[in-house]
């Protein structure tokens, strides 16, 4: 489900007339965050420590409305609820493109998740089906071969391009913390540093829970 934004009162207007007009409105961000408990949890329980934080990344952009804001048709839409399309390496090493379906129930996403992992490993080529096509997605990618300080995605400069982007890269041991390298890059007409900040706090507190 999706809600047509009011221009006329819709406080970010101004920004987004403005940032708009870019050549390229987006702008992006690389920080560490730290994955210890985390990853810590899911050896211990036997979890997939990808699906793991994916679910955690994907759970906190839901609770920041700024991430779920599409442009489309000329038009701002805001989502109900957005969903993780990510890339799913293979043995040759390959890769294609998956729908994580988000639902609050963590269980459940990892038993569609490794269903769609299942299906992008037994195909070739990038799987560019209609789920690799929707809006109400985050564009994510994970490069467990190294670490990054910064990243370069592609981009098509269409006026309607809106969907932000996360990158996970290798996590690294510094003293006894192990630090996960994240890029996000978003809109800056639909989203700010604050926002992206809003959304690693709730990401940061997800994967220091316990199981």
């Amino acid at each position: 489900m999706k809600t047509k934004i009011d221009m006329d009162s819709w406080d970010r207007l101004d920004y987004l007339r403005y940032f708009g007009s870019c050549e390229d409105p987006f702008f992006g961000v690389v920080v560490d965050v730290d994955c210890t408990i985390a990853y810590q949890n899911c050896k211990e329980a036997g979890l997939s420590f990808f699906l793991y934080y994916m679910y955690e990344s994907i759970k906190a952009i839901n609770l920041v409305e700024n991430f779920r804001y599409r442009l489309i048709d000329g038009g701002v839409w805001l989502f109900d609820k957005v969903h993780a399309s990510t890339t799913v390496g293979r043995k040759d090493g390959s890769f294609g493109f998956a729908f994580f379906e988000y639902t609050d129930d963590f269980s459940g996403f990892v038993n569609k998740a490794k269903k769609e992992i299942a299906q992008v490993e037994k195909c070739s080529g990038l799987r560019a089906d209609f789920n690799a096509k929707r809006q109400d997605v985050i564009h994510n990618t994970t490069l467990p071969w190294f670490s990054f300080k910064s990243i370069k995605h592609e981009k098509s400069f269409s006026p309607n391009e809106s969907i932000p982007k996360i990158a996970f890269g290798k996590f690294y041991n510094t003293g006894d913390k192990k630090l996960l390298p994240v890029s996000v890059n978003a809109h800056h007409g639909l989203v700010d540093a604050y926002h992206i900040a809003k959304y690693l706090e709730h990401f940061q507190q997800g994967l220091n829970k316990k199981l």
